[in-house]
């Protein structure tokens, strides 16, 4: 393809005309498919041509990045590796080409710089391009380079510490804070380049933790950001507070110094800031402050609980700030707009998560502070005072002690439900969304007789009212609901849900609004709809029992609603009415969950037909949706868990959904919860999943196989062995061989310690193994004795299981499910191999002191299950002692 006339097709990829653009952008599709090499090359050399159009180099510059990088963290891999893989001589002419242009372009921002950062992150992993760093921060350094030069290093270096991993430049970290400094003192008479450096520090805090260990480097960093948070130029000087917030969040330890002289002066004055962008960074230093602390108070507490002194401790800055921050957030409360966007991120906002914040941090110090303007401005003439005042009392109810707070709410009580008709709509929704939080956080104050019948009159007509106010209501009557369920059960003994709670006079009226809310024309606004499906369905899981007959004639209503909803199925014909079509679906399926749950076991036999033919329908079309069909998949799992064996007449019917929704890995969710329902089949009917085995089987093994399957799928599917080992029992024989090697190998996985996700997952994984083991012994030993002989198929694993519990045991990193489960397989093994006259073989492996260790720490857990299973399994050991 000739590419000799490329930058004229450059400059036509932003023409006005479509069709011109079409061409052009088929042109360098297939160019790229013809030539990729030679296409990046030529891309280069127009980047680097400064008789280029100024429109040519900037798009040469976005196309080679498009081809170097992906939002999508599959297919940036994909196309590093690509890049990797071409000659290195054409590498080279392309670095060259991209390293010469930096400065020499006259746009900003550079598209250079965004060029060089992404073949740095392809190339610095496998240490190739040995002497970039080098080459750009003697770009900054050097005392004859242009500003335009210097600016675009450092856009570079900001790119590169923005996507790299940390530890890739560790090494170099002196040499980069050295040119980022460099062009951000107050020195630097370009605005342009010391913008560059602020942007490019805020980057790399993380991998100059070296830097910040050392006092005298900290004192010169420290300084000179503190300077740049005094620039003239907004942008600067925003970025600058933006280095100060994440610098507070790394490196909280050293902050003490530097508190009292300058951080506590700065960020008060940017509160004050009457430009946005400024205001707002100084509320998040301070937000990130009162996160800092609270995880610290939570360290200390742990430290105190295991009798050591914790690692670092609190400095107490934000109760010290307590006096100077509490008047600049009430009154930057007073600051909002009567129509403001909900996705509108303001001071105003970020002043009331500060305060909520503060109340966490704080405790009961911050009621002194607050409680005065709160009685001062709830009758306020002006409706921005009134709204303040509700938005400061709702910011403080969490954190301080409940029994403080409850006398203040009382004595409050009849002013707030007042509010509720304020002429007002922005007083209205923020008092409805204060008493949302009072029924979540202290809910004693409103579930009395005395404010319960005025308050729900009040949230009723709010729900009649504006869709942002309507909405806060629903989530005031999801916390109500819970509230009042979870009171009613403490007074009651015995098992099973409470005869009934203080809400049962109003259920019926609740559910009937409810359900009209959900369909007003105007429920997409704010959420309301989705809003009011949640508060049904909370209504409906905390309903006692003489609400039972409200809930199956919910049942019925929501099951018509389904069923209506799916005959427009047909009609449905742009993506938007696709995509509405789809949630209505989710949120019908999602409510029938909850409902579900409350349907005795005589009842659901009843309705189990009409719900598993919608059921059935919509995972018939779910494909144009995976919510929808792993909504529908979840319900199928309720069901399957209230009909136990009944469900039997429908898995003929439902295996081949069953099927596609394990094959569905593209989309997670819809297989994990497929899995899920293997496991609820496997429990649900026992023996009579034999027929089903050797496919799910086979399935399940090829998901296990599949490198691209999400993650989260895998553990799901190690324990769902154990499920199926359960369920048919000695049968499990065929797949013993295969489980078995596939859960020593999974046992083995080693993961990268020092990331938290990937310890998470460790534990699943294992925890998945454990449960997979556990259900074989189970399933082996079986009940009768002509069973028992098949779990000694069992004995020469035996030592791996016990090394593999060894091993958790030895982790500081095990979680307390690690803990149980490990303690119920010992107990299970115990019983198992005793009753075969094999204890004295597995007693000397459970006697280690390791696992002794683990049994102890498991009947001094917190957990209930975990302390239970810890005590069985230690009378198991000593059983098997007695008998050996």
């Amino acid at each position: 393809m000739d590419l000799s006339n490329l930058s004229t097709i450059l400059e036509k990829t932003i023409s006005p005309d479509n069709q011109d653009i079409e061409a052009a952008q088929q042109f360098l599709n297939q160019a790229s498919a013809d030539n990729l090499p030679k296409l990046l090359q030529e891309l280069s050399q127009v980047l680097r041509n400064g008789g280029n159009s100024a429109v040519a180099r900037t798009q040469a510059g976005l196309q080679l990045k498009n081809f170097l990088y992906s939002k999508d963290a599959t297919t940036k891999t994909q196309y590093q590796q690509r890049w990797l893989a071409l000659p290195e001589d054409i590498r080279n002419v392309v670095k060259e080409n991209i390293l010469a242009t930096l400065g020499t372009e006259t746009v900003r921002p550079s598209s250079a710089a965004q060029c060089v950062a992404n073949v740095a992150c392809a190339e610095l992993p496998h240490k190739l391009w040995p002497n970039l760093i080098e080459h750009l921060t003697g770009n900054i350094t050097n005392p004859e380079g242009t500003e335009m030069m210097r600016e675009a290093t450092l856009e570079t270096i900001g790119y590169i510490c923005q996507d790299i991993d940390p530890e890739l430049l560790q090494y170099q970290s002196n040499e980069i804070l050295t040119a980022i400094v460099h062009g951000m003192k107050k020195e630097e008479t370009s605005n342009h380049v010391r913008l560059a450096a602020t942007n490019a520090l805020l980057n790399s805090l993380e991998f100059t933790r070296q830097n910040f260990d050392r006092e005298s480097e900290r004192h010169f960093i420290m300084q000179v950001v503190c300077e740049a948070t005094q620039s003239t130029d907004t942008r600067i000087r925003v970025a600058a507070l933006q280095c100060l917030v994440k610098i507070m969040s790394l490196y909280y330890i050293y902050m003490e110094h530097y508190m009292g002289p300058a951080l506590f002066a700065i960020t008060m004055e940017a509160m004050k800031s009457d430009v946005d962008e400024i205001a707002l960074q100084g509320f998040e230093f301070w937000s990130t402050v009162c996160d800092e602390e609270v995880d610290l108070a939570i360290e200390l507490s742990e430290a105190a609980e295991q009798g050591k002194p914790p690692e670092n401790t609190s400095r107490f800055y934000a109760k010290g700030a307590l006096p100077y921050l509490i008047p600049i957030l009430l009154i930057t409360l007073t600051k909002q707009e009567e129509f403001e966007s909900d996705d509108e991120w303001n001071p105003c906002k970020a002043a009331g998560v500060c305060l909520m914040l503060m109340a966490t941090c704080c405790d009961d110090d911050i009621v002194a502070h607050v409680l005065p303007f709160v009685q001062e401005n709830i009758r306020n003439q002006d409706w921005r005072f009134r709204d303040a005042a509700v938005m400061a009392l709702g910011s403080i109810i969490e954190g301080p002690d409940p029994t403080k707070l409850k006398p203040l709410m009382e004595q409050a009580m009849p002013m707030l439900i007042e509010l509720m008709k304020d002429p007002s709509v922005v007083v209205r929704d923020t008092t409805a969304w204060m008493f949302g939080r009072v029924c979540e956080i202290l809910p004693d104050a409103v579930i009395n007789e005395q404010f319960l019948a005025q308050l729900l009159q009040a949230l009723i007509e709010g729900l009649q009212g504006e869709p942002r106010v309507a909405s806060n209501v629903c989530w005031a009557f999801s916390s109500l609901a819970e509230a009042a369920f979870e009171a009613a059960e403490a007074a009651t003994t015995g098992d099973g849900p409470p005869a009934t709670f203080c809400l049962s006079t109003y259920f019926q009226p609740i559910v009937n609004i409810l359900l009209q809310t959900t369909d007003r024309p105007d429920g997409n606004q704010h959420n309301l709809r989705n809003a009011a499906y949640e508060a049904l369905m909370e209504m409906v899981k905390n309903s006692p029992k003489d609400c039972y007959v409200i809930v199956q004639n919910t049942t019925m209503i929501i099951l018509e609603r389904l069923r209506k909803v799916l005959e427009m199925e047909s009609a449905v014909q742009s993506c938007n009415d696709r995509s509405q079509f789809n949630d209505l679906q989710s949120l019908l399926c999602a409510t029938l969950q909850s409902v579900l749950r409350k349907v005795t076991p005589e009842d659901a036999p009843k309705i189990s037909d009409q719900i598993m033919a919608a059921l059935l329908q919509m995972l018939s079309t779910g494909g144009k949706g995976g919510g929808v069909q792993e909504d529908a998949i979840l319900a199928v799992s309720i069901l399957i868990e209230v009909l136990g064996e009944g469900f039997e007449k429908y898995v003929e019917a439902f295996k081949p959904f069953l099927a596609l929704g394990l094959q569905n890995c593209a989309e997670y969710q819809v297989c994990l919860a497929s899995v899920g329902v293997v496991g609820d089949l496997s429990r649900a009917l026992g023996r009579k999943i034999l027929p089903l085995c050797d496919d799910l089987m086979q399935t399940l093994l090829s998901i296990l196989a599949n490198d691209s399957v999400h993650r989260q799928v895998k553990p799901q599917i190690l324990s769902v062995f154990g499920d199926i080992a359960l369920a048919i029992g000695p049968n499990f024989k065929t797949y013993l061989d295969v489980v078995l090697n596939t859960l020593q190998q999974a046992s083995q996985l080693q993961v990268d310690k020092s990331d938290y996700d990937m310890v998470d997952y460790l534990n699943e994984v294992r925890e998945g193994c454990l449960e997979a083991y556990t259900g074989i012994v189970q399933g082996l030993k079986g009940d009768g004795e002509q069973n028992n002989a098949d779990v000694c198929l069992l004995l020469p694993h035996v030592p791996h299981m016990i090394s593999f519990i060894e091993h958790i045991a030895l982790d500081e990193d095990k979680s307390d499910g690690n803990i149980a489960a490990c303690c119920g397989l010992i107990g299970d093994m115990c019983t198992a191999f005793g009753g075969q006259n094999f204890g004295g073989q597995i007693l000397p492996m459970v006697e280690k002191q390791s696992i002794q260790d683990l049994m102890t720490a498991g009947r001094r857990s917190k957990g209930h299950k975990t302390k239970t299973l810890a005590n069985w399994a230690t009378k198991e050991i000593r059983k098997l002692k007695n008998t050996s």
